[in-house]
């Protein structure tokens, strides 16, 4: 199996086979870099960065993970590079194809994404969009098999909004890897039926079982990971807050929640989280709604079964490893 060149846009172009390899090589260049091996074997290659949204962990992690390797990377932000304003997509790709040897892309639409890596030539890698987030759920797939030493046969429960990135690229992880997935939310929060469908096809495949529970008090029952998100994503209106705090209320992750779970079941969540008033969205919601926390009580996130900071720092390893073997040919 070769994943040299090719592009990574979303869980679902992924066969279960190359996600295995994604995490071998997540797993070998962790090892070296916890040890000080030095794993340098991409020098004089050159990554653009495109950050459409702003980020914390997605950033850090491509910048790390290329410095690691020995590539240089370009950071442009929105205010820094003319991308869909002055200059088309096309057009943008195509001059940086011709300057780099891959691109990131962290925004909008599945659909820019895909044209940066139609016209550029060079692998394109999907940083984070609407409809997906494919890198975080290698580090999160990673931290799973770290902690429990396998994927398959797993079960995931899901608390919060299943529509978008999160929801839509863990069920296809789960069924890709044979993990059952559960979706806990109001019907209308569900992913998209067309999606379903795929997902239940891969799962007949696999042996993944995937539900979609409306009843909080049943999504976390025999659950070996318990996974949430924030409830507004970024680039929603602000008036999404009260429609999804009156909503998804019911489905924060609590004690309760977590005690309903298998007894060495973790807690997941792909940060940044609003389970404290230390942030100004937190003490917005405090002063507007009277609320302490939202998605997760600060009890669980900061508890002992709370593995969201190994899950954080994966986020470099499982990068560096797609950026590794699209532009290394054999590790």
């Amino acid at each position: 199996m070769t994943l040299y060149k090719k592009n990574f846009l979303k869980m679902l172009d992924l066969t279960s086979q190359e996600i295995e390899e994604y995490l071998r090589v997540a797993a070998l260049l962790k090892e070296k870099k916890k040890k000080g091996e030095a794993h340098d074997f991409l020098r004089g290659k050159n990554v653009a960065l495109i950050f459409e949204k702003t980020s914390t962990r997605t950033r850090c992690a491509f910048e790390v993970a290329a410095a690691d390797l020995g590539m240089h990377a370009v950071y442009l932000d929105p205010k820094s590079s003319q991308i869909g304003k002055k200059e088309s997509i096309e057009d943008t790709a195509k001059v940086l194809g011709r300057m780099f040897d891959a691109i990131e892309y962290r925004g909008y639409g599945q659909e820019i994404v895909e044209a940066l890596a139609e016209y550029s030539g060079v692998p394109t890698f999907n940083g984070l969009t609407n409809e997906s987030h494919p890198t975080q759920i290698l580090a999160d797939l990673l931290t799973v098999r770290e902690h429990f030493g396998k994927i398959k046969g797993l079960t995931l429960a899901y608390y919060g909004d299943a529509r978008y990135n999160m929801g839509n690229s863990l069920m296809v992880g789960a069924a890709k890897m044979g993990m059952n997935f559960t979706a806990c939310c109001p019907a209308a929060y569900f992913p998209d039926p067309a999606l379903i469908q795929k997902c239940k096809e891969i799962a007949a495949q696999t042996g993944s079982v995937l539900r979609f529970e409306e009843d909080p008090a049943k999504g976390s029952v025999g659950a070996d990971v318990v996974y949430t998100d924030v409830w507004v994503s970024m680039g929603e209106a602000p008036e999404a807050w009260e429609e999804r705090i009156q909503d998804l209320s019911p489905y924060k992750v609590n004690g309760n929640v977590m005690k309903r779970a298998n007894e060495r079941a973790v807690f997941m969540h792909c940060l940044p989280a609003f389970h404290d008033l230390g942030t100004e969205i937190g003490r917005e919601m405090k002063a507007r709604f009277g609320l302490d926390d939202m998605e997760v009580t600060n009890e669980v996130f900061s508890g002992k079964q709370s593995v969201v900071f190994d899950e954080a720092e994966n986020r470099l390893h499982t990068i560096k490893a797609v950026m590794a073997l699209a532009l290394c040919d054999g590790i």
